[in-house]
This record gives structure tokens, sequence and C-alpha cells, in this order.
């Protein structure tokens, strides 16, 4: 049985876990530690090195981080310290858990699991991945292969930040109804939908959870579903990805 160890870097928290890569599901119970605050490189990265030690893993390992990845260096930095940008992340790691990981943006982890193991599972063209929470992170896939850092959060949108009027922090932020906020996450969906035009659109994210709140007031051309695999999918996707020549670059 092949496995990996899959780990989740939050602006909150860090979860991880063994991860079998042929189901999707978790070999071990899921670990969460509070993200160090600040969320400097090095207190981060003993994190991780602390979980990979207490699980006595020295096999695939997998990371999922909230910036743009490119060949195991960050090029920006989302909920944590900016310390991180043109941080070889992957260098770090290695150096602190003597095993080499795969590191990838954690939006593009996440669908990486829906599309092997969750609700993509084995639809074919353009199918995009978002996930709704503080911002709005993207993950986008032709027949199953990854478009790397897409980063459709930051498209402009009416003259903003896409993210900062259609992710779900905008509508605690500004007190709207369910409804309300639909209706802002269709525009968005209208305005990706014009560039992209997927056939599928998953949307995950905490909300994902309560999908009968708000989805029904969506009405976009392509069809859009809630992602399945919810808070485990960073940590499988960051498993998978050891294994996946497109996000391990």
């Amino acid at each position: 049985m092949a496995q990996a160890f899959g780990v989740d870097v939050g602006g909150t928290g860090i979860k991880a876990a063994v991860v079998d890569l042929d189901s999707g599901q978790l070999v071990t119970e899921r670990v969460r530690v509070e993200t160090p605050k600040g969320g400097k490189p090095k207190p981060v990265v003993e994190t991780i090195a602390g979980l990979v030690a207490d699980a006595k893993w020295d096999g695939p390992l997998g990371v999922a981080f909230p910036a743009v990845i490119r060949h195991g260096v960050a090029h920006s930095a989302a909920n944590v310290d900016k310390h991180w940008i043109g941080t070889d992340v992957a260098q770090l790691v290695e150096d602190a858990t003597k095993v080499r990981p795969t590191v990838l943006n954690d939006a593009d982890a996440a669908g990486l699991a829906e599309i092997r193991h969750g609700a993509g599972a084995g639809v074919d063209g353009v199918v995009l991945v978002l996930t709704l929470g503080t911002g709005i992170g993207s993950a986008l896939f032709v027949d199953g292969t990854l478009v790397p850092n897409t980063e459709l959060g930051h498209l402009e949108l009416d003259g903003h930040d896409a993210e900062r009027k259609a992710a779900e922090l905008a509508r605690e932020r500004e007190g709207l109804s369910w409804k309300q906020w639909a209706h802002r996450v269709e525009h968005y969906l209208k305005h990706v939908d014009a560039l992209l035009w997927p056939d599928l659109v998953l949307l995950g994210g905490g909300v994902s959870k309560v999908a009968d709140k708000w989805l029904p007031y969506i009405d976009v051309r392509p069809p859009v579903k809630p992602a399945s695999l919810r808070n485990e999918a960073g940590i499988v996707g960051a498993a998978m990805a050891t294994a996946d020549p497109v996000a391990g670059r």
C-alpha cells in the first residue's frame, strides 16, 4: 500500500496525517497543532519537523503551503510572515526533517485531493476548484492535470480584488445574509466562467459544509458542486502531490 505523509500549513493551524495514496483515506488520526504566532519560517518549520518526528515518518512527504510555490520556493505569503517570500521552503523542511518534501500551494493541494478522490474524481475537461474562506484559493485542472498557482481569487471584480468581495470572510465582515453573499459568489463565478469556460466548478472551504444554505441561490452556466473532502483535503492533496509530476515542480 503506497503511503505518504501530508502536512497542511494554515495561518492558524498545521494539520498532518499519513495518507493511503490509492484510496485517499487517512491511515492515521489527523493531528492539528497551532501555527506558531506570526507564522515565521523557523518556528513553522520546527513545527512541521515535530509532526514528522512524532509520526516516526521517513517516507514521502508532502507539504501544502499558503503561497505561490515554484520549484519549492515561496513567491508570496498568505496569512504567514512575509519573510517566507523568496524562501526555499522545500530546502528548509528537508534540513529539519532529513526528508526531501514536495511543496505546493495549499489550494492546489485541496484541488488535487478533490480531483483524485473527491467530487471531481473521473471528470474530464476543465475543472476549477475554489476554496472560499479568508480569501479565495483556486486550483485549475485540465483532464486531471494541475495548472499550478492560478491565484484566481485576485482577479479584479468591479474594481476590487475578487476575494475582498466574495470570500466567506467578506460575508462575515459585512454581515451579509447567505442569499446576499451567494449573489456575490455568482457574480464572481460568471466572471471566471467568461475567462475559462470550465466543465465543472467545485466550491470548498468551511462553507461547503453548509452548502444547502447558499448554493441554491447560485445560477451559472457550468455545473457547480460543493467539494467533498473538507478539512482533510489539504492533507490528502499534499500527500498525493508526492506522486504527481506537475505538483512536484
